[in-house]
Parts: structure tokens; C-alpha cells; sequence
């Protein structure tokens, strides 16, 4: 049985790294508290939070764009993008370059998700906008896991 505990711990942290607002800065601790040690729970996180880049990257555009042609739908996606905007200007006048800061930073609403989101909207190439997440994802997973083996040696 504690097997299939420690394997359902590690599943958790990659669906909770997965979700928007969350990410790997809630998984990350997460799976510490869980006594997973803290490189582990990092890796997970980095996984679990990388698996819907690529989706998001391909996917929002055409998505947005076919929910924008119904009147509910549209405010939904009205509302994401006003949001998005205000946060993400440094990666709009950076480009890539800001979307690897806005993501490196581990603070909430700063994560893949509303920077796939920012990448998708200010058109940055899948090649280059990935490239500065899996690098900004990075950074925020080592400061996450630095925080995190901080506050367990404490």
C-alpha cells in the first residue's frame, strides 16, 4: 500500500503542476509536505507544468478565436485577454525575452499558462515562445525548490 500512496503522491504533483494559477510554485510544496524530497517534487513539477505548454502554444488561437463568434463565450475570452495584457507588457515590448522573465518569476499569475497565453496573443513563434518558457519555467522551478528545501531544513 505505501507504494501505491508515494506513486499517487507523484501523480498529484504533476496534475497540480498542470493547472493554471497553481502550477509548480503550489506543486512544488506541495510534494514537499507530501515528503517527496524537494529535487523530486521539482522534477515532477517542471513535468506536469510543462505537458500543456505545447497544447496551449497550438491550440489557444484558433480556440479564442471560435469562441470569440459566440456572445458568452466572447465576454470569457474578452476578460482572459484584458487580463493578460495588463500583466504581460514587458512581454509584449520583449518578446521572447520578456516571456522568459514574466514565467521565471515565481509569483502567482506569472506561470506558463498566462505566458502561453501572452505568447499567443502578441504572436510570438511556437519555436522561440516555447524555448522562453521551458527556460522561465526552469528558473521559477529552481527558485521554487530552493524556497522549498529552505523551509523544510528550517
Amino acid at each position: 500500500m505505501q507504494i501505491l500512496d508515494y506513486i499517487s503522491n507523484e501523480i498529484m504533483i504533476l496534475l497540480v503542476a498542470a493547472m493554471p494559477l497553481i502550477e509548480l510554485k503550489g506543486a512544488i510544496p506541495i510534494g514537499v509536505s507530501q515528503g517527496i524530497s524537494p529535487l523530486h517534487a521539482t522534477i515532477l513539477g517542471w513535468i506536469g507544468s510543462m505537458i500543456p505548454v505545447p497544447f496551449l502554444l497550438i491550440l489557444l488561437k484558433p480556440i479564442f478565436t471560435k469562441m470569440k463568434k459566440h456572445p458568452y463565450w466572447r465576454k470569457l475570452v474578452d476578460w482572459i485577454t484584458k487580463r493578460t495584457l495588463r500583466k504581460t507588457g514587458k512581454v509584449h515590448k520583449y518578446k521572447s525575452l520578456g516571456l522568459l522573465l514574466f514565467v521565471a518569476v515565481p509569483l502567482p499569475t506569472t506561470g506558463v499558462w498566462t505566458g502561453s497565453i501572452a505568447a499567443s496573443l502578441f504572436n510570438i513563434p511556437f519555436k522561440n515562445a516555447f524555448f522562453a518558457i521551458f527556460l522561465g519555467n526552469t528558473i521559477a522551478a529552481m527558485i521554487i525548490m530552493t524556497l522549498s528545501h529552505v523551509a523544510v531544513s528550517l
